[in-house]
């Protein structure tokens, strides 16, 4: 029998296959964010289980709930997000991460619906989330004010943001310019602006002006003794994480 025509290129999947393994290799080019993620899961899942609720400890503690991840990547968060029974959308403008993020998840058995868009189209589709983790993305853009306007649009009222990026101070760039694109060489060099870099004051009202309400402010802190991340109710002097609501309910 005549195999059945297709359009898909072997050598491009293969392609495809060696970049999900690089940026799912905790000892790769990605390291660094592999070291983040059980801090910022921590965070994340935290936040949401006192705002609805839920059990961590239950089988499925997200289900019923639609959650957003704006900048996806290649879907480190969204991935243990859906584990935990939500229901997950992965959005990032940046399109080449997508088919990474697709076929990982294909592969992890999860099913994600990952999209190539950004969070003021969605916004203008009139979409709607539970959740939605905005993590390392607000020191990117142009107009941060907009952006976050935009998201607090894509939360249901009683919804929750979680909001991540880096204070802006001496340290901050000592450690997240200086330290992680020169020295330790985690990141190419220029990959962040530190007139861009955001206080945890400054995030604050911005996240007041938009129309959510701040709850919660915990720093992200390495020690790089015993080379690891944890929480800290104290120190946001470089990367920190927000939790803010959409009043209405």
């Amino acid at each position: 029998m005549q195999a059945p025509h297709t359009t898909v290129d072997p050598s491009e999947i293969a392609k495809f296959e060696a970049m999900a393994a690089e940026w799912w290799d905790p000892n790769g080019k990605f390291k660094p964010l592999h070291m983040l993620n059980p801090c910022r899961l921590d965070y994340i899942t935290g936040q949401i289980a006192a705002e609805f609720g839920r059990n961590l400890n239950d089988p499925s503690p997200l289900k019923g709930l639609r959650v957003l991840d704006i900048g996806c990547g290649g879907g480190l968060l969204s991935e243990p997000i859906a584990r935990l029974g939500a229901e997950v959308v992965g959005a990032d403008a940046a399109e080449k991460n997508l088919p990474v993020a697709r076929l990982h998840a294909e592969q992890s058995g999860l099913d994600i619906n990952y999209r190539h868009t950004t969070a003021e189209a969605m916004a203008e589709a009139g979409e709607q989330f539970d959740v939605v983790m905005n993590m390392e993305v607000v020191e990117h853009v142009a107009d941060p004010l907009s952006y976050l306007t935009a998201i607090q649009r894509l939360l249901r009222p009683g919804g929750l943001q979680i909001c991540s990026t880096i204070n802006r101070n001496p340290k901050s760039f000592a450690m997240a310019i200086v330290g992680a694109e020169v020295i330790m060489r985690w990141l190419p060099r220029g990959t962040h602006e530190w007139s861009k870099f955001i206080t945890p004051d400054e995030l604050f009202d911005l996240l007041s002006q938009s129309g959510m309400t701040p709850v919660d402010r915990k720093g992200f802190v390495f020690n790089p003794i015993l080379w690891s991340w944890s929480l800290s109710e104290r120190d946001l002097s470089v990367n920190y994480a927000t939790a803010s609501t959409k009043p209405g309910v």
